[in-house]
């Protein structure tokens, strides 16, 4: 567990475990590394090497109180910071959900050397049509407002089945739910506003990713359904598992079938 440093002098949490593959977890937006507790123990035992990290404004790492130090591409070069400390010189597969996957794609459009594979859950490349990205931009907008004028814990009560789940009283998401009541509601609001509500779509350069992937998504994840068979249909080497009976949480709502999923996935890698 160390703070990686930023390009521009902010923090990171990070940690490590275990040996093997490197596999780096993004979270979705507004969560923390604790989401991805619960993949430790099990990819750990499967041989691979299992990377948490928080991004800027979020979970353990620093908070800037300036907007201007939030963007995509500061994400992008965040990731392969904590990439070089954890897995220096080694290719490494980028798991991310919701908003993960989307960054750990744009981090493979520009690192394309240092990505093994992709892990993408519950995610999408992004919106091409102008009225669904100002849509999903005033969504985002509206996340950041509530957080500014009512506080996290208010936030997780109101989002709980997106941030942690539907069953919140699973010990996963009772861990997760409190880290993420936990946080600064300043770096989620600049986070959101300045990172994932403009983040730029991917979608027509997804066929340039030749990296195998692994798509999932939850039978119950309704939003990302169509994003899923979109990533599917259009990365080269791509492969798609639905999880019955899940939603958008799906790591935590159906630990089991995603952990099975994702250690087969890897041990072809």
């Amino acid at each position: 567990m160390v703070m990686v440093a930023a390009g521009d002098g902010a923090e990171l949490y990070a940690e490590t475990h275990g040996e093997g593959l490197p596999v780096l977890f993004s979270c979705a937006l507004c969560t923390t590394h604790v989401n991805w507790a619960p993949q430790v123990e099990p990819l750990v035992a499967a041989g691979v090497q299992v990377i948490l990290w928080d991004y800027r404004g979020h979970g353990l790492s620093s908070v800037p109180a300036d907007a201007a130090a939030y963007s995509i591409d500061r994400v992008v070069d965040d990731l392969g910071r904590v990439l070089d400390w954890a897995a220096p010189g080694r290719r490494a597969v980028l798991a991310g959900l919701s908003f993960g996957g989307l960054a750990s794609l744009h981090f493979t459009l520009r690192h394309a050397e240092r990505v093994r594979g992709l892990l993408l859950v519950d995610s999408g490349p992004g919106f091409k049509n102008p009225k669904a990205q100002a849509g999903w931009a005033q969504a985002t907008e509206r996340s950041a407002a509530f957080i500014e004028a009512r506080g996290m814990s208010a936030f997780v009560e109101k989002a709980s089945a997106t941030l942690v789940g539907p069953r919140p009283e699973l010990p996963a998401a009772k861990a997760a739910a409190a880290a993420i009541a936990a946080q600064d509601p300043v770096g989620l609001a600049h986070f959101a506003r300045h990172v994932a509500g403009v983040a730029p779509p991917v979608i027509d350069e997804l066929p340039v990713i030749d990296a195998p992937a692994l798509v999932i998504v939850g039978e119950k994840d309704e939003p990302y359904l169509r994003a899923a068979d979109v990533m599917a249909a259009k990365l080269p080497n791509a492969e798609k598992l639905v999880i019955p009976g899940a939603g958008h949480i799906v790591n935590i709502e159906a630990a089991e079938a995603f952990d099975a999923a994702a250690i087969e996935f890897l041990s072809r890698l």
